[in-house]
């Protein structure tokens, strides 16, 4: 479990399940580790006690030091009174809160899978880059001719903004990821994020990118962005799977891609007819992907309503 500020309020705790017996790990200073005893605690369950609030709730009221990188005190933690039911109710506790885990894990699994399928077909479709020689009715455009920016729509909200709302039902992404979750939406539709600043490429050069779609809102650390010229928002996410960017990021301490710098970028534009071909194709396997991951949303609310309600005995039976 995290024991610094920002890790533990945001739920950084892990199960260690890849060392074989007699293996030795390593990991940060700035976690606490827990492991079973034998006989007495089942490592599933101990996982899902140290997850609920019994321990967390304790655990955030413990730190100390310095605002913003206050650390959990661990002998607190190590004395935090629980009722401990039987092993055997814990293994059942603990074997059906990993068997909602377990199931959100196989989908994202098949997720990436049909995400490298995408990938496939796309390259199967479009071999070509900037540099080839193109066949009739194929050119070298740039992505300002491809993308629709909706950038301004964007508005930013402070922490202390988002920590007053109550409802909170709306995904709020940030640059690279799903950040909050608010009380009001701005889009709603599929779109293409593209971190504008922060964390804008990975370790080759590629953006940073996520396929989001439904009712959301966005901060100014993303370009939003639809497809023209016949390219879905699935076509350009998979375009941008497979072209650098990395020239066109700016600045040394804060990496930027500007609107006018990602304009700029040259792309290979098919004809219109052969991307509605791949869209056709495609299409079926994004549509499974949101699916996918709308049955995860509710597998990951199922497992939470439950967590809490059988680690203090409310729930009875498993």
């Amino acid at each position: 479990m995290a024991r610094i500020t920002p890790c533990l309020e945001n739920g950084k705790t892990a199960k260690v399940t890849i060392l074989d017996e007699g293996e030795v790990g390593f990991g940060s200073t700035e976690y606490i580790v827990f492991r079973a005893k034998d006989g007495i605690s089942d490592e599933d369950y101990l996982y899902y006690l140290i997850c609920s609030p019994v321990v967390r709730d304790a655990a955030i009221k413990s730190m100390v030091g310095s605002s913003g990188r206050q650390r959990v005190q661990t002998d607190v933690v190590q004395n935090i009174e629980i009722d401990l039911p039987s092993i055997e109710r814990q293994k059942e506790i603990g074997a059906l809160l990993r068997s909602l885990d377990d199931k959100i894990e196989l989908n994202n699994k098949i997720n990436a899978n049909l995400e490298q399928q995408a990938q496939a077909l796309y390259r199967f479709y479009f071999p070509y880059d900037v540099t080839s020689e193109l066949p009739n009715g194929w050119r070298v455009g740039t992505v300002g001719e491809i993308a629709c920016f909706h950038d301004s729509k964007r508005i930013p909200l402070s922490g202390s903004e988002r920590g007053k709302m109550k409802e909170k039902r709306y995904p709020y992404y940030g640059a690279a990821s799903l950040m909050d979750y608010v009380d009001d939406y701005i889009f709603d539709g599929r779109y293409l994020l593209l971190g504008e600043d922060g964390t804008v490429v990975n370790s080759v050069g590629l953006p940073v990118l996520q396929y989001v779609w439904g009712k959301f809102w966005v901060n100014n650390h993303a370009h939003v962005l639809t497809g023209e010229l016949g390219f879905s928002v699935e076509s350009l996410y998979m375009l941008f799977k497979q072209t650098s960017v990395q020239s066109i990021v700016t600045g040394a301490v804060q990496p930027k891609i500007s609107q006018a710098g990602l304009r700029s970028v040259e792309v290979v534009i098919p004809p219109e007819s052969l991307l509605s071909s791949f869209n056709i194709h495609v299409d079926p396997l994004f549509k499974l992907i949101r699916d996918n991951v709308s049955e995860n949303i509710c597998l990951a609310k199922i497992r939470d309503f439950l967590l809490p309600k059988l680690m203090s005995g409310e729930i009875q039976e498993a």
